[in-house]
């Protein structure tokens, strides 16, 4: 059956086309569904909890009708009440402003408390203001103003400032405002602690110019800190051509740093700095190629030692080095080898007593997995997760319980092997234990002392909810909010259907969601928009609500499509051999698994016409669109 393909600009853009495929009212509602058109019709998607201080109470602003109020959370008495009164505040407000202010929509989005929950502070416009909770007294201050600049860094305690200048570091007291010099031997494109930022874009008509930016990283005590070094001397640059029609014919020339496939990397040196002795030891590892590894560097709590990874070129390979602070000595403790790549978001770490022991995440038996090494010898002590799942993140260690909390996917055989659940689990691995068992999407946040967490979940066809649980067994504390969709839903909008079918081999389930339009009619056909994105380290189908309705598909299912958001084998979350098929191999597009999708559909509902498919998508769905026209066109 032949098929034929559109790029979806031309669908929207070319006339004859639209005018076909949609009428003048059909784009009016489908502007209606335009992602910031939407949001304004839904309530309360998302609860981001604001931890005070570091304990486990919270506040958030819920939003209302009328605008929004802040709520207080005090989990260990499972208490839940507005931060203050709103009104009385904003009578308060009123008479400081010299205007009418709504105490449903309070001038301000964001507050801080302070003096044991007795005071909070906020700011309207230019002006700061503390409010005494008990006193109902409202008053203007004058905050301290933090004067810290992008070339400095802070330690922990306060008492010192290390900042870069002139291509090397150096280091302030802040009491005395003494300044050390601790490197002399930095140059233009080989400096100290100043990485290079992924965006910066130079004017070749002007030049580079010297601004840099500072990253170290500072040990918990204050008293050491580490920096790369970082040359860049070798690396390449790409261009870009700005036409200029207003002034001239002449295009400007703009530049970036930027390897391609083969070409010189920078080369990172890594160095410890002593505060008190003003003298630094350089990390006895020969320079190697910057390759972001997912994680680290850092520091043991005990400030003794420095881990860092090293990522091999083409990521076929990874090392995990310990670094003695006071002689730079290298331990490795982790070599890790791929057949095909190591992907970065599935390698991970976290030390147990100061890197005694040490929790790994790696893929190494096809599946994202937990070990635990002995972090003096290296050797293996046990795998800890076994079985065909995947490990998303290591969130917490309870090293006095022995307990590892972490999430993951595709565990709950009954649900979407994406959905992220929350476990525990003991070290010898043992105990696995499920905390968060609603068949939905789990976006975790836990409170500074990991006692409780929040847990908001959904689907794209379940509105969210946001509850508060226990850390140590998942016991709900409290459902805190729910979201508000009824004036979405008003308008006919529907609920994006979720779908499984089988991959090219027959064998594989790969999922996918339908978007309808809201004046769906079941006895008419619908041609088919394949919204694609292989970028074999993404999802693509979106798996909380809000992602499913923050998107730019839904607008063109309303002019007449039905469209389809699919992950064909080859993209990530999966096991290795999934993922894999993408090794060497983009080109593949995940394509035969997007058409023995669409005409799986198409048997079970006569509604898709598969005479009529297009595609479309953005950056790699850009290439899918292009490459889908020139393979597949049939």
């Amino acid at each position: 059956m032949k098929k034929t393909y559109l790029i979806i600009f031309v669908l929207l853009l070319t006339a004859k086309i639209s005018i076909s495929q949609g009428t003048y009212e059909d784009y009016q509602r489908a502007e209606k569904f335009l992602h910031f058109n939407v949001y304004k019709l839904v309530q309360n998607l998302y609860l981001y909890p604001n931890w005070i201080d570091e304990t486990n109470k919270f506040w958030f602003k819920t939003e209302t009708e009328n605008g929004h109020r802040f709520i207080l959370v005090i989990p260990e008495e499972n208490k839940s009440k507005p931060v203050f009164n709103h009104e009385k505040l904003a009578k308060q407000l009123k008479k400081e402003l010299g205007k009418k202010v709504n105490s449903d929509s309070l001038p301000f989005t964001k507050i801080k408390l302070k003096d044991s929950l007795r005071t909070v502070m906020f700011k309207v416009d230019t002006l700061n203001f503390k409010y005494d909770l008990n006193k109902n007294i409202l008053s203007k201050y004058t905050p301290k103003i933090d004067e810290q600049k992008k070339n400095e860094s802070k330690s922990p305690d306060g008492k010192w400032i290390a900042f870069v200048k002139d291509y090397n570091l150096f280091l302030r007291d802040t009491k005395t405002e003494e300044e050390f010099q601790l490197t002399t031997d930095g140059i233009e494109l080989y400096d100290y602690a100043s990485p290079i930022s992924w965006y910066k874009m130079v004017d070749e008509s002007v030049g580079d110019t010297y601004d840099p930016s500072i990253w170290v990283e500072w040990s918990p005590d204050s008293k050491k800190f580490m920096a790369i070094k970082l040359d860049r001397r070798k690396v390449g640059k790409l261009y870009m051509y700005q036409s200029l029609p207003d002034s001239g014919m002449r295009a400007k020339v703009w530049s970036y740093e930027r390897a391609l496939p083969g070409e010189n990397l920078p080369l990172q040196e890594y160095y410890i700095f002593d505060v008190n002795q003003k003298s630094n030891v350089k990390i006895d590892l020969k320079a190697f190629e910057d390759i972001w590894s997912g994680f680290a560097p850092a520091w043991t709590e005990d400030s003794k030692t420095f881990y860092f990874t090293q990522m091999a070129r083409y990521y076929k390979a990874i090392d995990l080095h310990f670094a003695d602070s006071e002689t730079g000595k290298v331990r490795n403790i982790i070599h890790e080898d791929a057949n095909t790549m190591i992907e970065y978001q599935m390698v991970d770490c976290k030390l147990i007593n100061n890197g005694e022991k040490v929790v790994w995440m790696s893929e190494r038996d096809g599946w994202s997995h937990l070990y635990l090494f002995n972090g003096k010898s290296g050797g293996l002590i046990n795998q800890i997760t076994k079985s065909e799942f995947v490990v998303r993140e290591i969130n917490y260690i309870d090293e006095k319980n022995e307990l590892i909390f972490f999430t993951a996917s595709g565990v709950e055989k009954n649900h979407d092997p994406y959905f992220k659940h929350l476990y525990k689990i003991k070290f010898d691995g043992s105990g696995m234990t499920l905390l968060t068992p609603e068949d939905a999407e789990h976006e975790i946040q836990f409170s500074p002392d990991y006692k409780y967490f929040i847990d908001n979940y959904s689907r794209v066809d379940l509105k969210p909810k946001a509850v508060l649980k226990r850390l140590s067994d998942g016991k709900l504390i409290r459902e805190i909010q729910e979201a508000n969709i009824d004036k979405l839903l008003a308008t006919g909008w529907k609920y994006p259907e979720r779908f499984t079918v089988k991959a090219r081999d027959g064998k594989t389930d790969i999922y996918g969601i339908l978007q309808y339009p809201s004046n769906f009619d079941p006895n008419i056909k619908y041609p088919v928009i394949d919204n694609s994105y292989s970028g074999p380290q993404a999802v693509n189908v979106p798996k909380s609500f809000r992602r499913g309705i923050w998107n730019d598909w839904t607008p063109l299912a309303e002019v007449g499509f039905i469209v389809m958001r699919i992950d064909g084998m080859g993209t990530a979350m999966r096991s290795k051999a999934f993922h894999d098929v993408s090794y060497k191999n983009l080109g593949d597009i995940g394509g035969p698994d997007h058409i023995t999708g669409i005409r799986q559909l198409a048997e079970k509902y006569a509604y898709i016409d598969t005479n009529k498919v297009g595609i479309f998508g953005h950056s790699a769905g850009g290439y899918d669109a292009a490459h889908a026209l020139l393979t597949y066109p049939d």
